[in-house]
């Protein structure tokens, strides 16, 4: 794409200047070398890719859904830079693959499309921000958002990429702010749609437009995102680990090899959502030993180190693990520094890669 899509009179996009708007140019503007680097890499919303809202698995809601297919609100507590947050998650109501209506929480795939979908935004003339609207978003086809889940390495079907988009855009997510000073409603993805020159459902090359959640919108505004390695975190196999990757790019900043960073299983339980649907306390450790492990083998970590704290009965009652990082991580956390810091003009080169 060489140039902003056209807005017509009744368009489904945004202005031509939301396409050239300089904050946008900060959020797709990456420090790096080469091409191959700038292709792996995307932005994390602190506030936003702290929830745990991606946190009910598949297994978890067939457990839950009434004979009617229907599943109760979901509300979980996380704590964000010491103040204590909530998030209430109303399903979904969407067509299942047999014609029937059914309650989806948005879980693990709608993440994995969220992430794609931000990743897309940061490439010229795919990612807009509408400042006098205060929103944000991008452009898209369904043939692009799925290729884009493949090279990573999370294969799906147009039809289930059109339920994931159909759960973000019907899920409503309220965040309640500490101290009950306020709070915000909205889907996870506000706005979502699609325009064909033929038939949409036989056409994967048809325009779908996204607006992102306010929050991401403000980080944007605000720059309250870090670039991060996103082809690395897509290649990580559990939703605990992707999770885990973020925090770190977050909260490990100051990343060298005279520092480790200390993080507490309670902690992880309570901020993720992901370890609560364990039996026992033993297995939940187990999973987020093992996420820790994937997080060796993916060259995030250099080492990692436990000390459990033992009750009664020398029962487990919580972890503390410390990790070191790897020097690639410290690299990478460096250039994520600077690139906050420092303001860089936009480079223009990337674009003009994408014209050849």
């Amino acid at each position: 794409m060489t140039e902003p899509p056209k807005k017509k009179k009744g368009s489904i996009l945004p202005s031509k200047d939301a396409f050239l708007d300089p904050q946008l140019d900060l959020f797709q503007n990456f420090l790096c070398n080469t091409e191959n680097e700038r292709d792996q890499l995307s932005n994390t919303i602190e506030l936003w890719d702290s929830m745990p809202k991606y946190a009910v698995s598949a297994k978890a809601m067939n457990k839950l859904r009434t004979a009617e297919g229907n599943l109760p609100r979901q509300e979980m507590n996380f704590r964000h830079k010491g103040r204590d947050y909530s998030i209430r998650v109303t399903p979904s109501i969407v067509e299942d693959e047999n014609g029937k209506d059914k309650s989806y929480y948005p879980s693990a795939t709608e993440e994995l499309v969220e992430d794609a979908l931000r990743k897309i935004a940061v490439e010229q003339y795919a990612g807009f921000f509408d400042r006098p609207n205060f929103r944000s978003g991008v452009v898209f086809s369904l043939y692009m958002l799925r290729s884009e889940l493949q090279r990573r390495g999370h294969t799906r079907s147009y039809q289930e990429i059109k339920r994931s988009l159909d759960i973000l855009s019907s899920s409503i997510i309220e965040i309640r702010m500490p101290e009950d000073q306020g709070f915000m409603r909205s889907p996870y993805l506000p706005t979502v749609a699609a325009v064909s020159r033929t038939r949409l459902a036989e056409d994967p090359n048809a325009k779908w437009v996204v607006h992102f959640h306010a929050l991401v919108t403000q980080g944007i505004d605000t720059l309250t995102y870090r670039q991060f390695n996103y082809h690395k975190m897509m290649a990580l196999k559990t939703q605990l680990a992707r999770w885990l990757f973020k925090q770190l790019v977050h909260k490990f900043t100051f990343a060298s090899m005279l520092n480790s960073f200390d993080i507490f299983y309670s902690t992880v339980k309570r901020d993720s959502g992901l370890l609560g649907n364990y039996r026992q306390e033993k297995e939940g450790v187990r999973a987020l030993t093992g996420a820790f492990e994937e997080l060796q083998e993916m060259g995030v970590l250099a080492e990692v180190h436990r000390e459990d704290t033992l009750g009664k009965r020398k029962k487990i009652e919580d972890v503390k693990f410390l990790l070191h990082p790897s020097p690639e991580f410290i690299k990478e956390m460096k250039a994520a520094n600077k690139r906050l810091s420092s303001s860089i003009p936009v480079d223009k080169s990337h674009r003009k890669l994408a014209e050849r």
